[in-house]
């Protein structure tokens, strides 16, 4: 099993598809690692040589922020939001959507499970 990054990469998968299991890399990012290293986009992780996982980790490590640096670098970007006070810092304060998405119906994914208003039943006639 290659570990790149610090994350096991899947052996059974094609190296392409391996990459995007670190945080940080996607797919466009994936290609244009193989592609730079000469690594066919069909080749399966558990077919790559030691050398090729090598060249792999240095290529990461030199061009892109992954795994845990990314995670940090991501929570200070909002933390300095939240320190602001600036609309978005607020509304990530809140857990309210930030982008400015509808809040009357729906964001329950940000907002949570909906509450129960105490008090309020249903009338019927």
């Amino acid at each position: 099993m290659a570990r790149i990054a610090g994350v096991n990469i899947p052996t059974q998968k094609r190296v392409v598809i391996g990459l995007r299991y670190i945080h940080g890399i996607g797919p466009m990012t994936a290609q244009k690692i193989i592609q730079q290293l000469g690594i066919s986009p069909e080749r399966r992780v558990s077919d790559l040589t030691e050398s090729e996982v090598i060249q792999i980790r240095e290529v990461i490590d030199r061009d892109f922020l992954v795994e845990g640096d990314l995670r940090r670098d991501t929570a200070m970007n909002i933390k300095r939001l939240m320190d602001l006070g600036c609309y978005r810092g607020l509304r990530h304060r809140k857990s309210l959507p930030v982008r400015g998405q509808r809040t009357h119906t729906n964001a329950r994914t940000r907002k949570g499970p909906a509450k129960a208003i105490a008090g309020k039943k249903k009338v019927t006639k």
